[in-house]
């Protein structure tokens, strides 16, 4: 078993010329994509700066109060993004507007960053709107398997570059494209609230729940067939759950036919 990418470089000239295509079919020329600090918007937007002229391509940097964006603004800045192209937009008044009305309580953190999500996916979409522009995506592999998103929010796009990609090859991809180094050393976090991070609130790393889906999902293997060497049976089955319970997302909306 092997998540290793055989070439980076020919994997992101693929993707490049997919976007080029997706682009030509659709007779668009400008893109919009939110770029949250992390590795997969930092790699979604590279891989779209060598489809694009950096000047075709709008970056929305949606912090929640005062929620750092310095770490997206750089990326924008090495990819050479015009200043006049990156617009950010902060979604605090929105989210709290939605959450009086629906009154909230404190320990509802999911609700609120589904709400978060939701508010970013109308103000890309505004954007793309304004533009004629499509919409670039920045899920992967294991967030889609493990139904880490929010439905009609971070999911939303019309183009996704890298939702082929395990997590272990985003990482792989972003070495290769040599990125500041804080992009490789950043726990991964949907920021929805102060220090949530992806694995902690999964209760496993990517690191593992790549090897497990690899398993079950590209060599299609048993649930009870799946082992990860140095992870004990609980973790294994754990990541194995999380696909479970979030299997719905696959096929709603149920439709009668």
């Amino acid at each position: 078993m092997s998540l290793k990418l055989d070439s980076p470089e020919q994997t992101a000239n693929t993707i490049v010329k997919f976007l080029q295509q997706t682009f030509r079919e659709q007779n668009k020329t400008c893109a919009v994509i939110a770029v949250s600090g992390g590795i997969d918007s930092a790699l979604s937007l590279a891989l779209l700066a060598q489809a694009l002229p950096a000047n075709q391509i709008t970056t929305l940097f949606l912090p929640y109060g005062d929620q750092s964006t310095d770490d997206a603004e750089q990326m924008a800045e090495f990819l050479n993004i015009p200043k006049e192209n990156r617009r950010k937009l902060n979604i605090q008044p929105i989210v709290d507007a939605v959450e009086t009305q629906l009154i909230l309580g404190d320990k509802d953190h999911h609700r609120k960053g589904n709400i978060m999500a939701r508010a970013r996916m109308i103000l890309i979409y505004d954007t793309a709107k304004e533009l004629d522009a499509l919409v670039c995506g920045t899920e992967n592999k294991s967030e889609h398997f493990l139904g880490y998103y929010t439905r009609f929010g971070d999911a939303a796009s019309d183009i996704e570059p890298i939702a082929h990609l395990y997590k272990t090859n985003v990482r792989q991809m972003a070495e290769y494209l040599a990125f500041p180094p804080q992009f490789l050393a950043k726990a991964p976090s949907a920021g929805l609230w102060h220090d949530q991070t992806d694995e902690s609130e999964m209760g496993f790393s990517y690191e593992v729940a790549d090897q497990v889906l690899y398993q079950l999902v590209d060599e299609h293997k048993d649930p009870e067939q799946i082992t990860v060497p140095g992870v004990t049976t609980d973790t294994v089955k754990a990541v194995i759950q999380q696909v479970k319970n979030n299997r719905f997302k696959f096929h709603v909306p149920y439709v009668m036919e």
